[in-house]
């Protein structure tokens, strides 16, 4: 007996992430591996300090992932994602600013 793909689960994920493959999806899916992989340096960091950090490149990851899902979001039309990581990457740069401040305070 032949299974009808177009009406099953497989179905539904080829067309999601076979047919509708395209540049900007893999725009989306390599902002995501960005975002993804400030968790694992942050992570990586905690369990080498031994203790709760967030490193610089934590904000860096977040800033790229962020834009580039940004980008992405722009593109799909999606107001929810959209303001999201609109505001997120206010939220990351924001972070950096408070960062460089604190360094120069250190310094004085």
């Amino acid at each position: 007996m032949l299974v009808d793909l177009s009406n099953s689960v497989g179905g539904y994920l080829h067309q999601i992430f076979v047919q509708s493959l395209d540049g900007w999806v893999v725009l989306g899916f390599l902002g995501q591996a960005f975002f993804t992989a400030r968790f694992l340096v942050q992570w990586i960091a905690s369990e080498k300090a031994g203790d709760s950090v967030v490193p610089l490149s934590f904000w860096f990851f977040s800033i790229g992932g962020g834009f580039l899902l940004f980008v992405y979001a722009l593109y799909r039309r999606d107001p929810v994602f959209i303001l999201g990581q609109g505001l997120g990457l206010f939220i990351y740069v924001r972070n950096l600013m408070l960062i460089r401040k604190g360094k120069k305070k250190k310094a004085e």
